[in-house]
């Protein structure tokens, strides 16, 4: 079988089952990706080559013994540098973790394993996940762009292939970000449903952690391993967990879909997203889906409570190591934490209010228009040319309230939300779509996304298998 990489986790495991192909032979085939790949994209901080080899043949040999834990056994899964994994450096793209090594697995790790996935590596984050500094993970469309963050590691490693899955963590959309500018899928679960239990935080309110995968099929095999309420994480959420891809291939005939055109399609979103997003409107239409449109004023109010939330708990988590190793961060982060020391206990608490309210206000929409989801470009614009500018409080050198304006209404309000191709620019940059779910209804997102990939092509693009030729400016 040539271009192994290329398979989705579902044609991967179904190719296993088969005996067509081995977990060994997965492996490699990631490893060779990553071989190939890494020099230009840089979406590791550590690859496992040793254990993986020694995880992969052992998935073989329970695969041969009749013994199949499942769809995502012996299937190639990275890992976000923020989750513990036992006796592997983890790191959190931070000076301050240098040579840390967790005693134990997060609890996102450990049912991965359990369900007999090889952890071939640890991808880059930002430090701490907080967007202010460079890493150097690039983008595999184009390397001179923003990569996404702060999953951007993981992110990449789906999209070149040298991961078939990966997890990220999301806190104002750092798994759709890097999937909508990767050309790939990416799922924050509701707030609660995948245990936070040995990740580093950023936000506590607002975290999540979440599958970056090539398919929303591959997004729902994902979830059916690590969703479930975990006793270690103060936050899990006591709510029975589903098989999420159980009828996943249903269909949409009947749904109905929100679009707050004002809000989701103002005038600074660019004309080739508005085009993409037009044109897979029509397309969901076709597939018997009502496009509904609607209005929901206090969706203005999302970032401006997300923000006083996040700067303020992100900087009370860090509040110790500030004052004790203030000068090992990097300056746009320790900056950012200092800016977040200043926000008053007024705003914090308005920033509460404000999130109740635009809650209640989604709640209604949903509930007086019959929604099924809102739907909404992922992001305004493509992604956008990277500058190097470690000391710009807007992050990777572009101005991130746009990316804000679109993705952080899920953590706020603490919905699913999910991210899937549904075009590319002219400059063949990825465009994303994104869909909002009622709490705890990832199955019904993942459905629509599902009826979509069935009829188009967009998920199937893979950046060059050259692009380790392009070098970043």
């Amino acid at each position: 079988m040539t271009d192994i990489w290329r398979l989705s986790i579902k044609e991967a495991a179904d190719s296993l089952a088969r005996k067509e192909v081995s977990a060994v032979e997965l492996l490699e085939a990631a490893l060779a990706r990553a071989e190939e790949t890494e020099p230009s994209v840089h979406a590791y901080v550590t690859l496992m080559e040793a254990s993986a080899k020694r995880d992969a043949a052992a998935a073989d040999r329970e695969i041969a013994g009749g013994r199949q834990r499942g769809s995502l056994h012996g299937i190639p899964i990275g890992i976000k540098d923020l989750c513990f994994t036992q006796g592997v450096p983890t790191q959190a793209g931070s000076r301050l973790k240098a040579g840390f090594i967790p005693e134990s697995d997060s609890t996102v790790v450990a049912r991965l394993k359990q369900a007999g996935a090889v952890i071939i590596g640890k991808t880059v984050t930002h430090e701490f996940a907080y967007g202010q500094d460079v890493p150097p993970t690039r983008n595999p469309w184009d390397t001179r762009c923003y990569p996404g963050g702060s999953s951007a590691g993981s992110g990449v490693a789906v999209a070149v292939g040298s991961a078939f899955g990966a997890i990220g963590t999301d806190t104002g959309g750092s798994i759709r970000v890097p999937a909508s500018v990767n050309g790939i899928v990416g799922l924050k679960p509701t707030y609660g449903r995948v245990s936070k239990h040995g990740v580093f935080p950023m936000s506590p309110s607002l975290d999540t952690v979440g599958p970056l995968t090539r398919t929303a099929e591959d997004c729902a095999l994902m979830l059916s391993a690590i969703a479930g309420h975990d006793p270690l994480d103060a936050c899990s959420a006591r709510v029975a967990t589903v098989d999420y891809v159980e009828g996943i291939g249903g269909g949409i005939r009947g749904m109905r879909l929100g679009l707050d055109r004002r809000y989701f399609l103002y005038e600074h979103v660019s004309d080739e997203v508005r085009a993409a997003t037009e044109e897979a409107l029509t397309q969901l239409r076709s597939l018997g889906a009502e496009i509904v449109e609607i209005e929901v004023p206090e969706l203005e109010f999302s970032p401006h409570a997300g923000m006083a939330v996040l700067t303020s708990d992100t900087s009370e988590w860090h509040r110790r190591l500030l004052r004790t190793r203030g000068g090992e961060y990097s300056p746009g982060v320790r900056v950012m934490l200092e800016l977040g020391e200043l926000v008053q206990a007024a705003q914090y608490v308005n920033g509460e209010r404000a999130r109740a309210a635009i809650r209640a206000a989604v709640r209604r929409a949903f509930e007086e228009h019959r929604l099924d989801c809102l739907v909404a470009p992922t992001l305004p614009t493509t992604t956008m040319p990277l500058v190097e500018h470690s000391t710009n409080l807007t992050g990777d050198g572009i101005s991130l309230s746009p990316f804000l304006h679109h993705c952080f209404l899920g953590n706020v309000i603490g919905v699913p939300a999910l991210s899937f191709p549904c075009g590319f620019s002219a400059s063949q940059l990825p465009i994303g779509l994104q869909l909002y779910g009622r709490p705890f209804d990832e199955r019904t997102m993942l459905r629509i996304a599902h009826a979509y990939q069935l009829v188009t092509e967009w998920h199937l693009r893979r950046p060059e298998p050259q692009i380790h030729l392009s070098r970043a400016s």
